[in-house]
């Protein structure tokens, strides 16, 4: 049986981010991924914002940890060589009754440290987005938002994280979770795995090894969106990343610019 210091279930961009800093430590890591390649799961197809993080629940880790995140993205990004534009963000009000909830959302990311915020009238909005429709009341402005590729922010991790002698196994299923001496024994599609720790970076199956692992139950409600990725001739339509004032229903639409050049929605 292969023995491990840790092994994480995952290879997407929480994963592969998680090998990369266990790299930094003495010790014999495995990733194993149950795809043929890192970046294969809900990774691969996303909205590639770095997130300025106005919009968490404020005293959440979430909160916390987006912001933080976000202002380690310069840094990373050089690290890794990929690209990485910090191009702002706008939430747009349609509707001046809904400006309070606007003023809201700019209150929220106050109180989460967010750094760059602004509230700006319907013309200042246009002013600086030409092509948004005569109907924005009002927006807000979020300076530090950003964009990257989701690939190739998984891959340099992933790169990273090899490179300094962490293991990949692919097309590893772990089927079977539980505790042993001193650590965990791993049934996977490929044989059995001896991990003094295991971490649990499986995405939308999180919740399959939280239940192996522990006594309380968590539940995952994935949703499903269509993003449409337009040629780099309407890549200049928009500058920054813009989302619609989040209703009942959820977010909405979001358009936004692409690290290469084209235009995202």
């Amino acid at each position: 049986m292969k023995q491990y210091d840790a092994v994480v279930i995952g290879a997407g961009v929480s994963g592969c981010a998680i090998a990369r800093q266990l790299s930094r430590y003495h010790g014999r890591f495995l990733v194993a991924e149950r795809a043929l390649d890192v970046c294969e799961g809900a990774s691969k197809a996303n909205s590639a914002i770095i997130h300025a993080g106005f919009d968490a629940e404020p005293g959440t880790w979430k909160a916390k940890m987006n912001v933080a995140g976000n202002a380690m993205m310069d840094r990373l990004a050089q690290e890794l060589d990929i690209p990485f534009r910090r191009v702002g963000a706008l939430v747009v009000c349609l509707s001046a009754g809904d400006l309070p909830k606007l003023e809201a959302l700019y209150r929220r990311g106050l109180e989460n440290g967010v750094p760059g915020l602004s509230l700006l009238t319907g013309d200042q909005a246009r002013a600086l987005e030409p092509n948004l429709t005569e109907t924005v009341a009002g927006a807000l402005l979020a300076e530090t938002s950003g964009i990257v590729c989701p690939f190739e922010l998984t891959l340099g991790l992933g790169e990273s994280a090899a490179i300094n002698g962490v293991e990949f196994s692919f097309h590893t299923q772990v089927k079977a979770l539980a505790r042993a001496p001193e650590g965990w024994r791993l049934v996977t599609s490929q044989g059995e795995l001896f991990a003094r720790a295991v971490i649990n970076a499986a995405g939308v199956y999180a919740g399959l090894f939280h239940h192996m692992a522990c006594g309380d139950n968590i539940e995952i409600l994935p949703r499903k969106g269509e993003y449409c990725l337009l040629d780099k001739t309407a890549g200049s339509h928009v500058s920054r990343t813009i989302f619609q004032l989040p209703g009942r229903l959820g977010k909405g639409v979001l358009v936004s610019p692409t690290v290469h050049g084209n235009l995202l929605v």
